[in-house]
């Protein structure tokens, strides 16, 4: 395995690759008790049309996440299970872009490892299993339905988008799963569950020859690649419609405010990242002048909170919580947002903001979960994410003013409400 040592960070990362093509990253921690494995494939809710050796293939909101459900039900009994008996505290997660299986553990680790690593590729269903987790799955979506905290962000990305699937509910909806057979499971197996596809990340005291060579005793798959995705027709610049209100049963108003951004080239990622986050703390941040206006006048609470997040063909910056008065934290967000752009700001308040956010990103690798994540999304996406202390000294402040001069503007923006009704809060 090669070794890449990151002097800034403290980082020692092995890389190495199988022979069927599946690449191992593991980040050496001596000391730790700890262990942490992260199994992951380029394969989330937006990916539900793409090409197979049979042609192009059109699948129902929800297939990724109802796999990730799936999986863990394997012809030995329930993975979950059976890792939680061996010491280890197993999940999953399901996002637009990324499904992963991971587990964290002080013993058993290379019992648990070959257990993730097994049932994550060695598929089986039944068409009877299929069907009961149809009623596990839609009874998970019924009360989804009922979260107004999810439902105002998928309020804002119908705002936002046209036609890219990002619109759409990962977990589907009670009819589109309905649609989901054996077949299908078996098919978007097949097609995203190779190793050419796929990342395997371990972050704790081990040896990191050792688990390339448990891997290759288990995944011994060939790559097949990166299956061709359609994300749908060509998105317009701007917003779709800028305004969403609706009712819930929620006990004071909850807003989403969204921009909607061009997805970075593959070599600016990493940059646009940082740049899109420092832009968020000089204008929304707790130590700014307008959060504190906001909040104290009350307009904001203290769950409010902002970011930017990127998937495949799309980008976005978001900024919520519960407001009385939504309307008026877009125009006043507008009008520090203007300003900034226009004027700037003092490079003292800069240079304060990047080095905090610098060392909140350091911080956030002493969480292997954190590490382990971040190491397989770098590689899904092309990106060295520990790559970040160069970019991010890199950043001058005409790129976060030029940022915000860019997106934060009216016509790529849109508002979404959900206020007070509709039943019981």
């Amino acid at each position: 395995m090669v070794n890449k040592r990151y002097e800034k960070l403290g980082e020692n990362v092995f890389y190495g690759e199988l022979q069927g093509g599946l690449p191992v990253y593991v980040d050496v921690r001596p000391g730790y008790g700890k262990q942490f494995a992260f199994f992951a494939t380029r394969y989330g809710g937006v990916d539900m049309k793409f090409q197979t050796a049979d042609g192009w293939q059109d699948t129902p909101a929800g297939v990724a996440h109802f796999l990730e459900h799936k999986l863990f039900d394997t012809k030995d009994g329930n993975a979950l299970q059976i890792m939680a008996a061996n010491g280890a505290d197993p999940n999953a997660f399901t996002s637009f872009g990324m499904t992963g299986y991971f587990f964290q553990c002080t013993r058993g680790f290379e019992e648990n490892l070959r257990t993730l690593l097994g049932f994550v590729s060695e598929p089986w269903f039944t068409p009877e299993s299929v069907a009961k987790e149809q009623g596990i799955i839609g009874q998970e979506i019924a009360m989804g339905d009922d979260e107004a905290d999810t439902e105002v962000f998928y309020d804002l990305l119908k705002c936002l988008y046209a036609h890219h699937p990002v619109r759409t509910h990962i977990a589907g909806t009670a009819a589109s799963i309905a649609q989901i057979t054996d077949q299908t499971l078996y098919t978007c197996h097949g097609a995203f569950y190779n190793p050419g596809n796929m990342v395997l990340t371990v972050v704790g005291d081990v040896d990191p020859e050792r688990v390339l060579a448990l891997a290759g005793e288990i995944v011994t798959g060939q790559a097949t690649g990166n299956p061709k995705r359609d994300y749908g027709e060509a998105e317009p610049k701007e917003a779709v419609t800028h305004d969403s209100r609706r009712a819930m049963a929620v006990a004071s108003p909850l807003f989403q405010l969204g921009f909607k951004i061009a997805p970075p080239a593959r070599e600016e990622l990493l940059k646009t990242r940082l740049v899109a986050e420092l832009a968020g703390d000089l204008l929304l941040g707790e130590s700014g002048a307008l959060y504190a206006e906001l909040y104290n006048s009350g307009r904001i609470t203290k769950n409010f909170a902002y970011g930017f997040e990127d998937y495949p063909g799309c980008a976005f910056f978001a900024l919520g919580g519960e407001s009385d008065d939504p309307e008026s934290v877009r125009e006043q967000f507008f009008r520090a947002a203007k300003e900034m752009g226009e004027k700037g700001f003092r490079e003292e308040d800069f240079r304060r903001l990047k080095r905090a956010a610098y060392g909140d990103m350091v911080s956030r690798l002493d969480s292997f979960e954190h590490t382990a994540i971040e190491l397989a999304q770098g590689h899904l996406d092309g990106v060295d994410v520990l790559s970040f202390p160069a970019v991010f000294q890199s950043i001058t402040v005409r790129d976060v003013q030029d940022f915000i001069a860019q997106w934060f503007v009216p016509a790529q923006s849109a508002l979404a409400v959900i206020t007070p009704g509709g039943g019981e809060a």
